[in-house]
């Protein structure tokens, strides 16, 4: 994060005079609205802040954001935005992507971005469908989905984004659904200050060709939303159920209370953002329909960033070895000269 003074914004200073070319009930819509009035509110500066994009519907965002940015090529955003931290580390970099775009054709991109620890904001527009190619199922579609390119229903098993991106070494992770601006815009505003490898997955409906994917999540929060909060168990439907660990390390529901048949609070599995990987893993695996899925940070570590190991990196070579001499280095080691009669000296 850049150590700018905080100015004075309204949403109105982060949108263009471009039109919005979604679909019409598209969640990219409420995601772009929480993003200009979060980042509004936070006082950026809008010529240190760069949106990148690479292919999908999710992809016109830089457009949109009256900051800099690019619309690059299709998996490529995160090789891009790595190269422009190193170049430019005091820089904010944003990737936004899609769950085909940064998963398929993108995963190796996207996991190296994470491993590395670049200090990037990637934020994932998982609908699990490809939307601007009209339709094909995507990596993370459920197994049976019907599509143009699956008629008679996907037989891949899908990838888990979080699973994934908290195996390749993401320093924060976090869930929000593209409707709810509250929890995304805390999100967000905890996601712009930390320093390092940041996946935000923000669960967004394709009205046209995966219309309702989330439905059961979104409209029933209280029953299959786990709102995470640091410090505190894992509750839901209203503090009736919650979340234990079993022997073997899986997800278990239980009913809550201290009546028979019943599980008290305090044998409950309490959220800590900054637990071990296998806590954070093992939250991965709650997900729809068999349980109520996380919504909130799930995952904060804290470890140098690749942009900042390199700059050092070059600090100290300058420091040992003194300002380089490009002409020297070239006509340094193994040289020779080529005579006119062929003859090398």
């Amino acid at each position: 994060m850049s150590e700018a003074v905080k100015l004075k914004l309204s949403k109105k200073d982060l949108e263009t005079d471009q039109d919005v070319r979604w679909c019409p009930g598209c969640g990219d819509y409420a995601i772009l609205a929480t993003v200009q009035r979060t980042l509004a509110n936070l006082g950026i500066k809008r010529e240190n802040t760069v949106f990148i994009s690479g292919i999908g519907c999710s992809s016109r965002f830089p457009y949109y954001m009256n900051t800099y940015g690019f619309h690059t090529i299709h998996g490529r955003a995160p090789a891009i935005a790595s190269g422009l931290k190193i170049t430019r580390p005091e820089l904010d970099v944003w990737v936004i992507t899609g769950d085909g775009d940064a998963l398929s054709i993108g995963g190796n991109h996207t996991i190296h971005a994470l491993r590395r620890n670049m200090d990037l904001k990637i934020i994932l527009f998982n609908n699990q469908i490809y939307g601007l190619t009209k339709g094909q199922y995507s990596p993370t579609s459920t197994l049976g989905t019907r599509a143009p390119s699956t008629p008679s229903g996907s037989i891949d098993h899908p990838v888990n984004p979080i699973s994934l991106v908290l195996g390749a070494g993401a320093t924060f992770v976090a869930r929000a659904t593209d409707t709810d601006a509250k929890l995304g815009a805390a999100i967000l505003e905890q996601a712009y200050k930390h320093k390092g490898a940041v996946f935000v997955e923000m669960l967004q409906n394709c009205p046209v060709f995966n219309d309702g994917v989330w439905d059961a999540v979104k409209d029933d929060p209280a029953n299959r939303q786990i709102l995470l909060a640091d410090g505190q168990p894992l509750l839901f439907a209203k503090g009736t159920k919650g979340i234990v660990m079993t022997p073997d390390l899986r997800p278990q529901i239980v009913d809550v209370g201290e009546g028979p048949g019943q599980t008290p609070a305090s044998q409950l599995v309490v959220h800590k953002e900054a637990g071990s990987p296998v806590y954070a893993q093992f939250l991965s695996q709650l997900v729809q329909p068999d349980f109520p899925m996380p919504v909130g940070v799930l995952y904060r570590a804290e470890k140098p960033t690749y942009d900042q190991l390199a700059t050092q990196q070059m600090e100290d070579a300058k420091a040992k070895l003194g300002l380089g001499d490009l002409n020297k280095l070239m006509f340094s080691g193994m040289t020779w000269e080529v005579g006119a009669d062929g003859t090398r000296h």
